[in-house]
């Protein structure tokens, strides 16, 4: 009876690594190289499972062909979060290990899974023990995590899975794995973490009594690191299909790439001082706030640190910022009203005077130009609102500011560097590499400072590695590639950009469009975003909302209907090709409080695309309506 279930069991695996041997050879080139997949077949609800669920349907009728794996909906909402190949490594693992496909979740980073169990046990007020066979990563810093993070947990080193006895709480038990294949899961682990040298990591959730923990895993994925990424997600499914070990040569152009990249950023951004470069932009945007709160802690002892954020700023800062100081007890979100009726150097000048008053820490997390109503602040007053000496309440001068500035929207512009505007106040700049520096092709995002900012970067650079979330050889690979054109393609899509503003402005009068000036472009500031807000009616403001979201909808669908090759339905910027078409409030706000939310339709172009067929499609919409 045994040996024919382990016979049953044996060709069933079998099966699955024939077919997956089968995909492999027959996947859209896309699953590999884009950012985004398929986001024409996307319903957000569904976004975590309808991939695999129609994938398993695949599977079932033993349909590889290219055609069918190319009609597959979008896997996840974003590639920083999961994709294709992602799904199909997890799908493959959890079938290895008889486990729910959501039980298996794949990072690039090795230690992001450990960080987010502690993350929810803490948050759960519940132990966690991890034991580990061999070594934990050298980066693996205990004294870092308890200390600064807050996290609890014993270590304990142990030969095998065996070893591990019952304890109060979850255990993890991390080993290092060259193969992907079947994990020992006795009922004593809670949580299997497998290590992959140059990978990543897997992390396998053990029972049902730690499924609560799968959202909050996924969901610490999302916001805090990357899953493992598509090159290495296919070199893990080679090597499962193959059953031989994963291959951890080093790239032999890995030392020049990074050199490269690193120099570029230095080009670009105007400053002296090094880049850090991590997997991606709220990767790096985390280790900012982690290496912030650290230099605070050390430097500033019992003092409250207060991040100060626009409350409709994009959904993963705003989120994050909110994670991390529901993790710590020493960290406030404030809101920083920027948009629309709200100036920013007056808002920013009035939190810090009341931030001063508490004589607390104030990092300030601002975008410019502001997404997604693209505006930019009047930079000398802006100047002097970071500049200003403020004193406590005691009469004590207050402690001077760090400004964070999201540059993403123009990663051209010259901030920091020596004679800059923000060159004498404490700045560090970021971008996501997903956009203009990589032209959508990795996720890579990287931050810089200025001369005021070395003692806090090197704390920023130490929890970039700890966390496990410095860039990839790849992605550093296609920053090398894409970086020196990046000041062109900025300039090139700005130019479609204008021109089709203008368009819009002359046969739509009646549309509010929410774009930079001649004069701001005269100064540098080149995006190549702007949003919509078009013309509504009704008797009431629920009326006029409510036509007003259906129309933005309507030109939407129109573009991507008409314009396949070109206008997609993406939340991206700076990509190579096309046009990509959003609304924040359904995208990158989603996790933005309901009534910060912004129904407006966001527009950004690229520097190739068939303009002329745009304005028609867009004529015709006017016409229709």
């Amino acid at each position: 009876m045994l040996a024919a279930r382990v016979k049953a069991t044996v060709m069933e695996d079998n099966k699955m690594l024939s077919y997956i041997e089968d995909v492999l050879e027959n996947m859209p080139t896309g699953w590999l190289s884009l950012t985004t997949h398929r986001l024409d077949i996307y319903d957000e609800k569904l976004a975590k499972k309808q991939f695999l669920d129609q994938f398993e349907s695949l599977f079932n009728q033993n349909n590889s062909e290219s055609s069918a794996l190319n009609e597959l909906p979008t896997a996840y909402d974003y590639i920083r979060l999961g994709h294709p190949l992602s799904c199909v490594l997890e799908w493959a693992i959890a079938r290895l290990n008889n486990l729910q496909t959501e039980s298996v979740i794949s990072f690039a980073s090795q230690t992001a899974p450990i960080l987010a169990v502690l993350r929810k046990n803490l948050l759960d007020g519940k132990n966690t023990q991890i034991c580990y066979a061999g070594e934990l990563p050298a980066f693996f810093n205990a004294d870092i995590l308890q200390g600064i993070y807050g996290y609890t947990f014993v270590l304990k080193h142990v030969e095998n899975v065996a070893a591990i006895s019952a304890f109060d709480g979850s255990t993890i038990f991390v080993s290092q794995q060259d193969e992907i294949s079947k994990s020992e899961l006795p009922p004593t682990i809670d949580f299997s973490v497998n290590l992959h040298a140059h990978y990543g990591s897997v992390l396998l959730v053990n029972g049902e009594r730690n499924e609560s923990y799968i959202s909050e895993i996924q969901h610490f994925r999302r916001r805090e690191t990357i899953a493992m990424t598509p090159v290495n997600c296919l070199a893990a499914l080679k090597a499962l299909v193959e059953q031989v070990s994963l291959d951890n040569k080093e790239d032999d152009d890995a030392e020049a790439n990074k050199a490269n990249v690193l120099d570029s950023i230095a080009t670009i951004t105007g400053t002296n001082t090094t880049a850090l470069v991590g997997s991606s932009g709220l990767s790096v945007q985390y280790a900012i706030m982690m290496g912030l709160v650290h230099h605070a802690l050390e430097n500033h002892k019992g003092k409250a640190i207060k991040f100060i954020v626009p409350p409709n700023c994009y959904g993963g800062t705003n989120d994050q910022a909110r994670r991390v100081a529901a993790c710590i007890d020493a960290v406030e979100v404030v809101d920083l009203p920027v948009d629309g009726d709200h100036d920013m150097v007056q808002s920013i000048d009035t939190v810090l005077d009341k931030v001063a008053n508490e004589d607390a820490i104030p990092y300030i997390i601002a975008e410019i130009p502001t997404n997604p109503r693209v505006e930019v602040p009047e930079l000398i007053k802006l100047k002097a609102a970071l500049s200003a000496v403020r004193k406590t309440a005691s009469g004590e001068t207050a402690i001077d500011p760090v400004f964070i500035l999201d540059q993403t929207f123009c990663p051209n512009v010259h901030f920091l560097g020596e004679g800059e505007i923000l060159s004498t106040v404490r700045t560090i700049s970021y971008v996501s590499g997903s956009k203009f520096p990589s032209g959508g092709q990795c996720t890579a995002g990287y931050c810089v400072g200025n001369s005021k900012t070395e003692a806090l970067m090197s704390k920023i650079a130490l929890h970039l590695k700890l966390c496990d979330n410095q860039a990839t050889q790849l992605q550093y690979k296609l920053l090398a590639k894409q970086l020196p054109s990046m000041n062109k393609r900025i300039a090139d899509a700005y130019k479609n950009t204008r021109e089709f503003v203008n368009f819009i402005t002359d046969t739509l009068p009646e549309a509010k469009i929410n774009f930079v000036s001649e004069e701001l472009a005269a100064q540098g500031f080149t995006p190549s975003v702007f949003s919509l807000d078009l013309p509504t009616k009704g008797d009431t403001d629920e009326e006029r909302e409510a036509y007003k979201r259906a129309l933005n909808l309507k030109l939407i669908d129109l573009m991507i209907t008409e314009i396949p090759n070109e206008s997609k339905y993406c939340v991206s910027y700076g990509q190579l090709n096309g046009c990509y078409w959003t609304i924040p409030a359904t995208s990158t706000q989603g996790t933005t409080k309901e009534g910060d939310k912004d129904y407006i339709a966001r527009v950004a172009l690229s520097p190739n695309i068939d303009l002329e067929l745009h304005k028609k499609v867009f004529l015709d919409f006017v016409g229709s309506i």
